[in-house]
């Protein structure tokens, strides 16, 4: 076991007794079982994971891709693994794909991929490509389908550049939202989801995220031992119902409760649930399920992915 695994294994024995008084009585009322294996990826073909999104057109079917280099496609598998087939963009390069969303907006089904990795914070801008989800008989795995974005909004930080590996699309406020992965503590960003795709569009600041380090004794000493890495986002999604968001990082998946009619912001500002490690390697990918009582997780070493499912009240 790898001195990572060792030391969370230690540090969810002793916050699962704790849990509920850490993450508050709100967050408490979510409790998940898992993780459990729930397959293996047959795809992307480079096995470098990077993104995760529940279809939003057809049941049981997540799309996911490669990270940076791979190649300017998004692939479709089931909520096994198995692979359904391949959706290449058009006209566009993958320089830095690091999530990818899924949501539904005038009765369509759309998917959004993030150009947004910047490692040393030297991009003046990023990308994000939009594109309506085809339906599951346009899927063949022997034949990829190749269509342009129907747009690519590119997008500057008004701040300066950052690293980013998290987004998330909420349709019903019409807005992008971006989490940085370098900066300590992240910070939350947004972007108009109609913002044109001409010009530079402005992400504009929304608040910093220090309940994603945590600051229990706990958390303290895994920062300690494994290093800052261990709070880094490496993913985000929002659940369908706009109830809950979940946030990865390299050490737990964090899941974040939202009352109804309250803001983002004021979501993030309270302590998540804190869900066990999901015993991968470099885990970088994290979504819903499209019915939001299940949360997938995928490693960008190894072809396993695994579960959370929610527990019945």
């Amino acid at each position: 076991m790898s001195r990572l695994a060792s030391t969370l294994s230690i540090r969810f024995a002793v916050a699962a007794v704790c849990l509920i008084s850490v993450a508050g009585p709100f967050a408490a009322e979510l409790s998940y079982t898992g993780p459990e294996e729930a397959g293996q990826l047959e795809a992307p073909p480079r096995m470098e994971t990077s993104g995760l999104a529940a279809s939003k057109r057809t049941p049981d079917l997540l799309w996911t891709h490669d990270d940076s280099g791979g190649a300017a496609s998004l692939y479709a598998v089931t909520t096994t693994g198995k692979f359904v087939g391949t959706l290449h963009l058009r006209g566009v390069h993958n320089e830095d794909w690091e999530d990818i969303a899924s949501y539904q907006l005038d009765g369509k089904a759309w998917l959004l991929v993030g150009d947004v990795g910047d490692n040393d914070a030297k991009r003046k801008t990023v990308a994000l490509h939009l594109v309506e989800e085809p339906s599951r008989g346009q899927l063949k795995p022997d034949t990829e389908l190749r269509v342009r974005p129907d747009r690519t909004i590119t997008v500057r930080y008004e701040d300066g550049p950052r690293d980013c590996e998290s987004v998330a699309v909420d349709p019903v406020e019409g807005m992008i939202y971006l989490l940085t992965k370098r900066d300590d503590p992240p910070r939350l960003y947004r972007v108009p989801l109609s913002a044109p795709d001409t010009g530079v569009q402005v992400a504009r600041f929304v608040r910093k995220v220090p309940a994603v380090i945590g600051k229990s004794s706990i958390d303290t000493m895994i920062k300690r031992v494994v290093g800052k890495k261990f709070s880094w986002p490496t993913g985000m999604d929002f659940s369908a119902d706009g109830r809950a968001a979940v946030v990865l990082t390299y050490g737990e998946p964090l899941v974040f409760a939202r009352k109804v009619g309250e803001s983002w912001a004021d979501a993030f500002g309270r302590a998540p649930v804190r869900l066990p490690f999901p015993n991968l390697p470099q885990a970088e990918a994290v979504c819903f399920s499209a019915d939001g009582r299940t949360i997938f997780v995928a490693s960008e070493t190894t072809r396993t992915f695994v579960r959370y499912d929610l527990e019945k009240k």
